[in-house]
């Protein structure tokens, strides 16, 4: 077994990072991913660790193939993310990534569900900084709403392993059924957290909001350490299967319209985790293999992808592709490194996709679910129009915008060059990175069949999109607000607050401040002065966060109560 518990050196380490200078962060945010990396090549299949907290026996390391490769996964992003952020002044930025990435790392490697729930909400905590470092009302906002969701997520996952814990099943974090409340709870629990449909908008509102290196950081770790339990906790579930199908398929239409070319990855992010779920869903070994291997592809070329748009937005300060294009010029490296992860998420021969989607895609095919392989084959079509050519179209390309940034910072450049090298490693040694999936396969990914159907989609999608601009019937770039599912709560609820719950805290507030001015003498006397003036309803008037997750918490005990 390794020497410390892999969760130890990023947060442990990232405690020291507020502390230190510029240069001394700098070593240690790509120091401490390198060690722990080092740290986590000792441990051994089977290994364990238990931990005694409160008067519980948390079972707080539990080492297989399925955790090894996410600790591998989420150890070299927190590598390259370092690279990646050495220009970055911020120390909350600094700190709360690296907090942020043991957060991840600790929440795959847990073997109950106490443990995870820890973990998760340390997720959401850490997290949120970088929505909230951007600045400005924009990026607060959008950092509550995206900690409401995420709160919510929590809630969820304790009310059912409490539920758990008091049917006497107790909390150890195995495979689960959809049978019971309990279980329920901790799927859609996962599932706020993946990006379900209508759940999903907690992504799309907040990565596109954060800064330049923040929405990198934030496509690494939340979803696919949801990935990592729905394929931990609910594999077969054959409801992962539909929802999968949606994921894959509404992020599409939502990504043509869209201006902002964060907004469209993000879209985009949604799409490939549907594939995931598809595979989980699928169940079979094949299929599962598919779907964790594909989200190790995913957070290195979509990462690559928002690293490209990142230092975009670092150099012109605006990702619109209306604001954009002939940027190739002048930034010749991202303009590269930006290609390389079109052709990676596009799945084209040699690179990390090719080999990752058509294990899902196969898995299907071998169940003999022939309209499922079909929504599949639509969405990759539809991967390769809004992020195979859309984002590098109009970032780089498309219209000459006149603006000529300078290139992206040399740290930035290296880690895109390292994360471009995966790609390709990944596409080619594609034997070598099965070794480390969950399941034994024989799968060969290269069979001229799939070569031939992949090549066939890529080209006839291509001209398809291409021929749509040559005949402007491609849907134009404007500047434009699109409405998506979180009109539901932004309205629904917003309405709720404002003509139910807000006139009744607005009429307590005015009570309370009658009582608060007109405090009897006699408690003046017996306190020897007024009863502090603390306007509870007036706060709690002007926070419909507050007041829902009390809602919330209500049902939580409610719950527990009667369970």
């Amino acid at each position: 077994m390794g020497e410390l518990h892999p969760v130890l050196p990023l947060l442990l380490g990232s405690l020291l990072l507020p502390f230190l200078s510029q240069r001394l962060r700098g070593i240690l945010l790509v120091g401490l991913p390198a060690f722990g990396l080092y740290n986590l090549i000792g441990l051994e299949v089977g290994d364990s660790a238990t931990l005694s907290l409160a008067g519980f026996e948390l079972d707080v390391l539990r080492v297989d193939k399925l955790s090894l490769l996410f600790g591998y996964l989420f150890h070299i992003a927190a590598f390259v993310i370092g690279v990646y952020s050495l220009h970055v002044k911020s120390r909350v930025e600094h700190f709360t990534a690296m907090m942020y990435a043991g957060s991840a790392v600790g929440a795959v490697f847990a073997g109950d569900l106490l443990t995870l729930f820890l973990f998760w909400e340390l997720l959401a905590v850490t997290s949120v900084f970088q929505v909230w470092a951007a600045g400005g009302a924009e990026a607060r906002h959008a950092g509550i709403r995206y900690l409401l969701a995420h709160i919510t997520s929590g809630l969820l996952l304790l009310i059912g392993l409490v539920m758990k814990y008091q049917s006497g099943e107790g909390w150890g974090f195995d495979k689960m059924d959809l049978e019971g409340t309990a279980n329920w709870l901790i799927f859609l629990a996962f599932g706020i957290k993946v990006g379900f449909p209508i759940a999903h908008t907690w992504l799309v509102d907040a990565y596109p909001a954060a800064t330049a290196t923040g929405t990198l950081v934030l496509s690494a770790f939340t979803t696919k350490t949801a990935v990592y339990c729905l394929a931990r906790g609910f594999p077969g579930a054959e409801e992962l299967i539909y929802i999968g199908a949606a994921m894959c398929l509404f992020p599409i239409f939502y990504a043509v319209i869209e201006n902002d070319l964060r907004r469209v990855l993000s879209y985009s992010m949604v799409n490939q985790i549907g594939f995931m779920v598809v595979g989980i869903g699928i169940g079979t070994d094949l299929a599962i293999n598919g779907a964790v291997a594909h989200a190790f592809a995913d957070v290195i070329f979509k990462g690559l992808l928002f690293m490209s748009m990142g230092a975009v937005y670092l150099r012109v300060g605006t990702t619109k592709g209306t604001e954009l294009g002939g940027l190739y010029k002048s930034m010749p490296w991202t303009t590269g490194f930006c290609l390389i992860g079109a052709a990676s998420i596009s799945a084209v021969p040699l690179f990390s996709a090719f080999v990752t989607k058509t294990m899902i895609m196969q898995g299907a095919a071998n169940e003999g679910m022939t309209w499922l392989w079909m929504v599949l084959l639509f969405a990759s079509a539809g991967v390769l129009e809004h992020a195979g050519i859309k984002i590098p179209y109009f970032a780089f390309f498309a219209h000459d915008s006149g603006k000529r940034p300078k290139e992206a910072p040399l740290n930035m450049r290296a880690a895109m060059a390292v994360s471009s090298v995966l790609c390709i490693l990944i596409g080619v040694f594609y034997k070598q990175f099965y070794a480390l999936l969950p399941f034994e396969t024989t799968y060969s990914a290269y069979s001229l069949t799939h070569i031939v159907t992949q090549l066939q989609l890529l080209v006839f999608a291509a001209a398809a999109v291409f021929g749509l601009m040559l005949l402007k019937k491609y849907p134009a770039e404007v500047p434009s607000v699109n409405v998506d599912a979180d009109v539901l709560w932004r309205k629904g609820l917003l309405g709720i607050w404002r003509k139910g719950l807000h006139p009744v805290f607005l009429a307590a507030s005015a009570v309370e401040e009658r009582f608060l001015a007109w405090t009897p003498k006699a408690v003046v006397r017996l306190f020897g002065h007024r009863l502090p003036r603390v306007p509870l309803f007036r706060e709690w008037a002007g926070g419909a966060v507050v007041v829902l997750i009390t809602l919330m918490l209500g049902v939580y005990l409610g719950l527990v109560f009667f369970a």
